[in-house]
């Protein structure tokens, strides 16, 4: 249920109005915003996500604001109200005034000349209900006032109430502006909807699918990653599934199960949803797929390793592993790694999350730290290895003893493992 407004839901000339008691549009830098831009002949309101999220019951997040007022206008007003005005997309329309070391998206109400994928020719207007028709999700083009009254040009709000993730208007229309809404339709169901996804925006992204081939890695890789940690992601991946969708963005076969349990796994072990050991359970078997991965989405150096390390072995391990055999790989590859590659692991076993042995190979890195390597090269040096080619591989011998030995810290066990790499060195 979306939060209780404080008025009647009234329509007038197809436009739909509530009133919501904000607290956070009367007071601090968004108010001072507001104010500076809602008087002398302009509006200004709040729009999409914040006033979806507040209506939700979920932090605002950013607070962008659509103003009939021009850019040059909005860049003047702030100058004179001492905040900084950033022309950061002021081609589209967008100025970002900065105050109190906050910053506000501000955009010039719109409407589209002509559209071709992202590059739509756009025009500045005055019509709240036509920059609201050019919006992507019905529960995106919400408007609220300085007052509190919520303004519903295209039956954003009975689409929130019912948790309908909805395309504005023609849903083919609406991805062909761009292409990247095929995946935000289904971010937006996994974050907000409930049930079966829309039918009529289903079948619009099956047949415009082609059009995700057109889209920058980059932009995939972040709305994929979104999806994945979103509230509800596993239904929306099922859809996807069925309708070839996934294999297309993912290029390979996608793991659903195993997501499905990777789900599960973070609620039960208290952990923050994840969208990049998410994406392993997802899409990553054998190392291949994460050099697949990295090449189809731009993945961040850091976001490679982490899946290539899921990928490395990962069938090895099993809940019948004794605590010192988890130490020594959670030595070879740190924390972070480790609970990745045992996760993965444990989605693809036929234990379930409550298992208790899983439970204790995953939790180790909360329990035990991995301790440095104390033996250094002058250890060795001064028993009588010269530096170079054999310095390493005394180095290397004494580590792997150290390990096997269970990680001993005391002087006297420290000193054998030293003298018998030296001694079995040639």
């Amino acid at each position: 249920m979306i939060q209780e407004v404080t008025m009647q839901e009234v329509t007038m000339h197809q436009v739909t109005m509530r009133r919501l008691d904000a607290p956070w549009l009367r007071e601090g830098p968004l108010a001072r915003v507001l104010a500076l831009l809602d008087r002398d002949g302009e509006e200004a309101r709040v729009v999409g996500g914040a006033v979806r999220n507040a209506l939700l019951g979920e932090p605002p997040g950013d607070n962008d604001i659509a103003t009939t007022a021009l850019p040059q206008e909005v860049i003047r007003r702030a100058e004179a109200a001492g905040f900084k005005p950033v022309p950061t997309g002021i081609e589209h329309g967008t100025v970002t005034v900065v105050t109190d070391g906050r910053p506000f998206e501000v955009t010039t109400l719109r409407q589209d000349v002509e559209t071709f994928g992202r590059h739509a020719t756009v025009a500045f207007g005055r019509d709240w209900r036509r920059d609201a028709e050019r919006r992507d999700f019905t529960m995106n083009a919400l408007f609220l006032a300085r007052d509190g009254t919520i303004h519903d040009y295209v039956g954003g709000l009975a689409d929130l109430e019912a948790r309908r993730v909805r395309f504005i208007g023609d849903p083919a229309a609406r991805i062909a502006e761009d292409y990247l809404r095929i995946l935000r339709f289904f971010r937006f169901h996994a974050a907000y909807g409930e049930g079966a996804p829309d039918p009529a925006g289903v079948a619009a992204c099956i047949a415009g699918r082609a059009g995700l081939d057109r889209l920058s890695r980059e932009r995939i890789r972040m709305e994929v990653l979104k999806l994945l940690a979103a509230r509800h992601p596993v239904p929306a991946l099922a859809v996807m599934t069925e309708t070839g969708l996934l294999v297309q963005v993912l290029g390979g076969v996608p793991l659903l199960a195993s997501f499905a349990n990777m789900v599960k796994l973070e609620a039960a072990l208290a952990l923050k949803p994840d969208p990049v050991r998410r994406l392993g359970a997802l899409g990553v078997s054998v190392v291949e797929d994460a050099e697949r991965l990295r090449e189809r989405w731009r993945l961040a150096n850091a976001e490679y390793e982490r899946l290539a390390s899921m990928a490395d072995g990962w069938w090895h391990l099993s809940r019948e592993w004794e605590e010192g055999k988890g130490r020594v790989l959670l030595y070879r590859i740190g924390p972070e790694h480790f609970r990745d590659r045992v996760l993965v692991a444990w989605t693809r076993s036929p234990e379930g999350a409550a298992d208790p042995r899983w439970k204790a190979l995953a939790t180790l890195p909360e329990r035990w730290t991995a301790p440095a390597f104390p033996l250094k090269a002058a250890a060795f040096i001064g028993r009588g290895v010269p530096k170079g080619p054999r310095l390493g591989t005394v180095l290397a011998a004494a580590e792997a003893a150290w390990i096997a030995a269970g990680f001993p810290r005391g002087k006297s066990a420290l000193d054998a493992i030293a003298d018998a790499a030296v001694a079995g060195s040639p």
